[in-house]
């Protein structure tokens, strides 16, 4: 039978803060927290869609100024 999630296995005498590490480290690749917290709470499409332009604003401003000539220093 297969295991469904993120599983990380003990072998004997390992430690048990390492295999949460790996577990921490799992969870975070996946995404799954960010989800979880994502969908905590009801979030209205007018809400999400204000989000989404602004992160786009964001990123567009980010690459214009790393397009941008260095300023002269003297």
């Amino acid at each position: 039978m297969p295991k469904k999630g993120l599983v990380v296995t003990l072998r004997d005498g390992e430690d048990i803060n390492k295999a949460l590490r790996k577990l921490k480290n799992r969870v975070e690749e996946a995404g799954t927290l960010k989800t979880l917290q994502k969908k905590e709470f009801y979030e209205k499409p007018t809400t999400a869609r204000k989000r989404k332009k602004a992160a786009g604003r964001a990123r567009f401003v980010k690459k214009l100024e790393k397009e941008q000539l260095p300023k002269k220093l003297f």
